[in-house]
């Protein structure tokens, strides 16, 4: 990709993709190139057979300021579908993000405000910089977060989400790890090596059973545990146990030797 294309994606030899917001001037706010390029991406890396994680990051100072002002002042001159249109493409770049089959991890410093709040709780993972700041500043343009509440609920909780979005003040990266909205704070000079630990334990991981148990994690959160989903979890974890996957993971336990999947 060229460097002012306003997403970049390259992916190493391990399945590995770095994947960053590439605004900087505006802080990677985000705008209609930006929300399609990342629909493009996502689209792109889920049709990699070797991937293995996607690491996310934003350009610059700050992980994603949310909106770009002069976008969304934009869409106020366009017709009622274009306006809808780039509503649903936002929903679909956040749910693209959450529903990735691979693991996510989000590295987050500076500001994280709006939509860049939705990006980290869509992650698998966040980790974010001890003096990162956090907000969801919609309301005090008199707009609302729409597009990432059902997310927001999910992760943090309606009663947290709610006083956040509703109030659009600032919160600390200590206030976000105990929400559960991230889970690691270091400094912001510690978080590539941060975010490397965490790539390399899901490296270790055979890489079948993290598709699968994300897959089984975001069905356990919206499914009943209903007959007919009983009888599902059974016939995975059996399914599982007779894998080749699962072959090669208990022989290299038994043999002391990391298994084939692992290049470390």
């Amino acid at each position: 990709m060229l460097s002012n294309d306003p997403v970049l994606c390259d992916i190493d030899k391990r399945g590995v993709a770095a994947v960053t917001l590439n605004r900087p001037r505006v802080n990677n706010a985000y705008d209609g190139a930006l929300i399609d390029a990342l629909i493009r991406v996502f689209a792109r890396l889920a049709a990699e057979t070797a991937l293995r994680i996607v690491v996310l990051r934003g350009a610059g100072r700050h992980f994603q300021a949310g909106a770009d002002l002069a976008f969304l002042d934009h869409l106020r001159g366009v017709s009622e579908e274009e306006n809808r249109e780039f509503s649903r493409r936002t929903v679909a770049a956040i749910r693209g993000l959450q529903r990735f089959p691979r693991p996510v991890i989000a590295l987050i410093q500076g500001g994280c405000f709006g939509g860049g709040v939705g990006i980290a709780a869509a992650a698998d993972i966040a980790v974010a910089a001890e003096d990162a700041v956090f907000a969801l500043t919609e309301v005090r343009w008199g707009i609302t977060p729409a597009p990432i509440i059902p997310l927001l609920v999910e992760r943090i909780g309606a009663r947290a989400a709610g006083r956040l979005a509703l109030t659009g003040e600032r919160f600390d990266a200590a206030t976000a790890r105990r929400l559960g909205l991230v889970h690691e704070l270091c400094s912001a000079a510690e978080l590539e090596t941060v975010g490397a630990r965490f790539v390399d334990d899901l490296l270790r991981a055979g890489p079948e059973a993290v598709a699968i148990t994300k897959r089984l994690i975001a069905e356990a959160a919206e499914t009943p545990f209903t007959p007919a989903f009983h009888d599902r979890i059974v016939e995975e974890a059996a399914l599982r146990r007779r894998s080749p996957e699962a072959a090669e993971g208990l022989a290299s336990f038994r043999e002391k030797r990391p298994p084939r999947w692992w290049g470390g």
